[in-house]
């Protein structure tokens, strides 16, 4: 499985090289081609592309503001919702914000048979903690309790991606997955210039995928594993001779490897159906669907990736 583990990296990414060169085989893999996986790098996925380039690289760089964009667009974490609300108002910003214009459009989308969140994340509904019956409308204040208690402030003194993520876990409907994935989110700005080295929290798909690589943990947890794994990246490529081909230079940093866990764990599904995680989930959901529009990379400018 932990060989598996590395396969899978290597030929997920190999796609996405095949993709951006305009091949019509992007892969031989039976699975890779029938299901549906995210990339090998977080920051590679159309969702999060759409996040760095047309949210928060575009429009007022106020800290608040930038802020604002990502908080709004990560609760829903669907294109088609921002760009729902980028059409009705034309320039989404805290400062223009209004709870019953946001929440008319919304709604209205919601009537219409609309699905406004994506599938990616489960956030609780947050009615204990503002008191509506619909989803959005909680998710809305909770977003201005956020702003008007002065969350961007808070960001920017942070010392550590962790504390970030302290930060995020202090604020209702916002658990300990959710909390490090805006971590991360936020890190894409220049609210924050952390490392992605620097910390990690496992999410639920990864706790199944390390449950089926690792026999025995022994004195080590999961987070603990997920850097392990990091750090010996290239010593397993090679062990495996596997010509691995990383970000332009960039190797696969911990969000990367945690989410491969994940991956690693759906693909096992099929691929290994004997062996059993936490979950003890026998199928892969998602099928793979080609989308016929094209993305033009664009990763945060720190990283120094663009060309």
């Amino acid at each position: 499985m932990l060989d598996t583990y590395w396969k899978f990296a290597a030929e997920r990414q190999k796609i996405f090289f095949n993709r951006m060169a305009g091949e019509s085989k992007l892969t031989e893999d039976p699975i890779l081609l029938k299901h549906k996986f995210t990339n090998a790098y977080r920051a590679s996925d159309r969702v999060s592309q759409y996040l760095i380039k047309e949210v928060i690289y575009k429009g007022d760089q106020e800290p608040v503001e930038v802020l604002f964009r990502i908080l709004l667009f990560k609760i829903f974490n669907k294109i088609s919702t921002w760009e729902l609300l980028k059409d009705e108002f034309h320039t989404l910003t805290w400062k223009d914000y209004s709870f019953k214009r946001y929440n008319s459009v919304l709604t209205q989308a919601m009537f219409a048979g609309e699905s406004i969140y994506s599938g990616a994340y489960i956030m609780a509904s947050g009615k204990s903690s503002f008191g509506f019956n619909r989803k959005h409308e909680n998710h809305l204040k909770l977003i201005e309790y956020m702003l008007t208690g002065g969350l961007a402030e808070k960001i920017k003194d942070a010392l550590t991606m962790s504390d970030v993520y302290q930060i995020l876990l202090s604020y209702p409907t916002i658990g300990k997955f959710l909390a490090f994935q805006y971590a991360i989110d936020i890190n894409y700005s220049e609210l924050t210039n952390f490392s992605e080295m620097d910390f990690v929290v496992p999410g639920p798909g990864a706790l199944d995928g390390i449950m089926k690589c690792f026999i025995d943990l022994g004195d080590y947890d999961q987070t603990d594993i997920i850097h392990y794994v990091t750090d010996i990246q290239e010593q397993e490529f090679k062990r495996l001779e596997i010509d691995f081909k990383d970000l332009w230079g960039r190797p696969l940093q911990l969000i990367d490897c945690q989410n491969l866990f994940c991956e690693t764990d759906k693909y096992s599904r099929v691929a290994h159906p004997e062996t059993s995680g936490i979950s003890r989930r026998k199928r892969i959901k998602q099928l793979y669907t080609k989308n016929i529009s094209d993305i033009e990379y664009y990763f945060p400018p720190k990283w120094k990736l663009n060309l």
